[in-house]
């Protein structure tokens, strides 16, 4: 086995780092839907993660639709260049925004928000 999965959550950033594949995926799973049924707008920081497989990718889209079903959103943080083509040769760069800093993706998400009345 190789790194051990933690999940942090801080307001709507969820950090997650170690391994992400088909053994610990529930716990990532079950987190981001739950916090996705909340009707928060999530930013998942994979930054930290060493390995991602389908079964990742699978819950971050799953997470994603959540979300939106509940009028809300979530979007992915990551640098790592085999993790960024992963979600471009899948196709779910479409489905799932990417930001490449944290900063980035909370400027993305204050731009997106309605203004004030």
């Amino acid at each position: 086995m190789g790194e051990a999965l933690t999940i942090r959550v801080r307001h709507a950033i969820v950090a997650v780092a170690g391994e992400v594949d088909i053994a610990t995926v529930t716990r990532l799973r079950e987190r981001l839907f739950e916090l996705a049924a909340s009707g928060r707008t999530l930013v998942v920081d994979l930054d930290q993660v060493s390995f991602i497989d389908s079964s990742g990718l699978a819950a971050l889209v799953g997470s994603a639709r959540r979300a939106a079903a509940h009028g809300a959103s979530l979007q992915v943080v990551c640098a790592r260049p085999r993790t960024r083509q992963l979600f471009r040769l899948t196709g779910l760069d479409g489905q799932v925004p990417l930001a490449r800093t944290l900063d980035g993706a909370l400027e993305s998400l204050a731009a997106a928000r309605p203004a004030p009345r």
